[in-house]
């Protein structure tokens, strides 16, 4: 098993890596214009791609601009703009309960606490911190399937659960790493260790891959 001075050595190691690889990669790919509009793409963007949500998105935020009208919103309008996004009734619902939270708790305004994001409809730490990085630059670790995937790959750890990759990530690495490390992952999932074909040969991180190197 590798000592955890070890394992923060590699991990610094990697996220130099990224860094050179990905210097630009800091910010997630969805398109935003204020705080609630990032808020509401990200919960759009379970189970759906940021290019497809960047396509769906603005017609609903210029339907309905502000957390109230989203809160008034008539539920079936809603589905309509974010079917394609898929699983659309769920997330028309978490989008109007989420901006009614925002409404009755913060006065239609996005909070900057992680507490007060992961309290609003929808909204679970993934979400929470694409948000308060991406909009305030508040440090947090973003978990999604890329990173789940890849940070095992990696040997940065040996859970499947979201939370518990948050934690050891955030142990391997410095605060102000946090979110630009799960941002370059991301992008590292998405171009080159996807699922189904991970190409290996193109990765800069090989050296430093557990996953990569028993296949090679």
């Amino acid at each position: 098993m590798e000592s955890p001075v070890r394992a923060k050595a590699r991990a610094a190691r990697i996220a130099a890596t990224l860094a050179d690889w990905y210097p630009d990669d800091v910010h997630t790919a969805l398109e935003w214009r204020n705080p609630l509009q990032l808020l509401v793409s990200t919960i759009l963007s379970a189970q759906a791609t940021d290019v497809k949500v960047n396509q769906v998105a603005p017609a609903l935020y210029a339907r309905f601009p502000d957390a109230a009208a989203l809160a008034a919103a008539p539920i079936e309008d809603v589905e309509t703009l974010v079917r394609e996004t898929g699983f659309f009734r769920n997330k028309a619902r978490s989008i109007k309960g989420c901006a009614l939270g925002l409404v009755e708790r913060h006065g239609g305004e996005v909070p900057r606490t992680l507490d007060e994001l992961v309290e609003l409809p929808g909204v679970g730490r993934k979400t929470a911190n694409v948000v308060l990085w991406n909009c305030f630059e508040v440090p947090g670790i973003v978990v999604d399937t890329h990173v789940i995937r890849v940070s095992g790959r990696l040997g940065l750890t040996v859970h499947a659960e979201a939370e518990r990759i948050e934690i050891d990530l955030m142990a391997l690495l410095p605060k102000d790493e946090w979110a630009p490390f799960c941002n370059r992952l991301t992008y590292l999932g998405r171009r080159v260790c996807s699922a189904r074909m991970p190409r290996h040969s193109e990765c800069r991180l090989l050296g430093d891959c557990p996953a990569g190197q028993a296949q090679t």
